[in-house]
Order: structure tokens, then sequence, then C-alpha cells
């Protein structure tokens, strides 16, 4: 697979993001699926793989501690803090004392003295961003995070965050269907030499080969309350996916794997973390590294699912209110 940097390091330029082998799209499979699944990216070469504190409230953590303890030397492990599960609930805290406790915590679940990237997964906003990637340095001169990264931040946050500490890279959605980084953070993070890591680069599942039902998501699914995946933005949204599938039957791919390309060929600094429970779609999505896209093919992909071709916002207002990333008007 093709390499690209992350905190001075070359991984495979696809890495794996693990949140829904615990967390958020209704019921996780079996703990033995998703071992299947890890230990297939590691046969596969996936050496970059990012979880966070708040998937399954720590469950998360904890399988990909157990799993991928034995491969710890060869791989770039990613977390996040300051959005964890308190009594049941998810509650950001960006307070030092928090990042402190929760990174400790997050060791012990990882089973490793250090984690190569440690991220701010959302900007607390009674916090000051200095105050908190103040904790995250002090965790670097512990030796106990790699480099520090930010989660779902605008440009301006971002900026902020650097003149306090070096910010090696910013996570946020990014795909065909959410564009917003464009808007500002993406070429900020060109600017300063950090890292975009796209998460979702698949949007949560609509751009794949299959068509998801929201009818038949389990009650605990987070695409239930997006309002892209309601009527009657679904049904318009659905126009779009039918002429991307149409455009990837004829170049011979997988929507899955043109969504991928499209993102890989954005900016070398820009790298994907696809999830899946599914050993065959990791596979395939691996794949799509290998896939190069001409000209003419961003053109049309371009005219088909520019910013302005998808209905309804990416998260409903009350989660939107939580998060700094700037958005289209």
């Amino acid at each position: 697979m093709r390499q690209r940097k992350l905190v001075n390091t070359d991984v495979p330029a696809i890495g794996l993001g693990c949140m829904n082998l615990s967390h958020a799209y209704g019921v996780p499979p079996d703990k033995e699926t998703a071992i299947s699944v890890l230990h297939r990216a590691i046969d596969l070469g996936v050496r970059h793989f990012d979880t966070a504190a708040l998937y399954g409230f720590g469950k998360n953590e904890r399988l990909v501690g157990e799993v991928l303890r034995p491969f710890r030397n060869s791989i770039f492990l990613a977390s996040k803090c300051g959005m964890t599960g308190v009594d049941g609930k998810r509650v950001i805290d960006g307070r030092p004392e928090t990042l402190a406790a929760t990174l400790d915590a997050a060791l012990g679940r990882l089973q490793t003295d250090h984690i190569d990237l440690y991220y701010l997964h959302r900007l607390d906003r009674q916090v000051a961003i200095e105050d908190s990637v103040g904790a995250l340095s002090r965790m670097v001169e512990s030796g106990k995070i790699g480099a520090i990264g930010l989660s779902e931040v605008s440009a301006n946050t971002l900026q902020r965050a650097h003149a306090v500490h070096p910010i090696a890279a910013v996570q946020t959605e990014y795909s065909l269907w959410t564009r917003n980084p464009e808007i500002g953070v993406l070429e900020a993070c060109r600017n300063i030499g950090a890292a975009f890591v796209a998460f979702s680069p698949l949007a949560r599942g609509f751009l794949a080969d299959e068509i998801l039902d929201p009818a038949a998501f389990a009650a605990r699914d987070i695409r239930i309350n997006m309002p892209r995946f309601q009527s009657p933005n679904f049904e318009k949204n659905l126009l779009v996916h039918e002429q991307l599938a149409s455009l990837a039957s004829e170049l011979g791919c997988s929507l899955a794997q043109l969504a991928l390309a499209w993102l890989l060929a954005r900016g070398e600094h820009i790298l994907p973390i696809p999830g899946t429970t599914s050993v065959v779609h990791l596979e395939q999505n691996l794949a799509a590294a290998d896939l190069h896209l001409d000209a003419e093919t961003l053109g049309r992909l371009e005219r088909i699912a520019g910013r302005d071709r998808f209905s309804g916002p990416r998260y409903p207002a009350a989660t939107q209110a939580e998060i700094d990333t700037e958005e289209f008007g």
C-alpha cells in the first residue's frame, strides 16, 4: 500500500477506524468477528489503528489493546480523550485533570506504556483550548504520548492550539458527502505540516455499494438522528448515490473504493480511516490505495457529488452546537 506521513512515521495511506467494532451503529459485532477484522487488517498491512476512550465507553480500547498487543512495536496507535462515558452518558470534558486521568485509564486498557498520537476528541467550550493542549503537552514530555492531535476543530482553534504545542494531526469527518474541511482546516493542516485524518470517509456507510435502509437501523444506531438519513433528505441523497454507483461500475471498482480514492487524491497529507465490521469490506477498502483517478474522473465526481449536492446537515442541531468545525451556510 502507498505510504503517507503521520507524526514523522511512514504508515500505509489507509488506516482502520475501530469505532464500529464496539460502538455507534447499533449492535456491535461479537468479539470473535471483531478480532478477525483486526487480525486480517494486520495481515493486509494496516499499521494505523484509531480508537477512543468514548467508543463503547472503554470497550474499544480494551479490545484493541488485547488483540494488537503482540504487534504493538510495529503499529501506529491513536486514541482520543476529552469525550468519555460517565454514568452511561457521553460527556465532553477538556479539563487538564480529566485528560490526565483518561490517559492513564487508556494506557491500561490498551496494554501499552505510550500512545503514538493522542487527540482531544472534542473542544470543551468551558475550557480554553490552550489549557487542554497544555495538559497534552505535558503527556508528551512524560513520554506517555508521542504527539498531539485535535478532532472536529476549526482552523482558528487549530492555530491557537498549535501556538501552545505542535499539533501533528487533525481528525474530522471528510468524504464526498461531507466537504466542510475544505473551508479552512484542510489548508491549515497543510500550512503547519499536520496530517489530516479523515473519519467516516464512506459517509457512515452511505458510500457503499449496498444501499442502506434507515428503517432497518437498530434502536441505538446514531444515524437515526442524523438528518441526511431522514426523509426527505435520504431519498434525495439516494439519487446522488445512484450516479456515483454508476460511475464506479463504469470504472470497474466498488463505490467505496471510488470514494476512498477520491480522498487520497485530495492531498498527500490526507489519511482516511474507514471502519468496518466485515473482513470482505476491509479487503475491498484497502484495495482503494491502488486506484488512481485521472482529472476527467475527478471532474465528474465533482459534478455528481459537489458540496451542494447532498441534502441535509451532517448532525442534528444539538450535536452540531458541540462541534467546533466550520460549516457551509
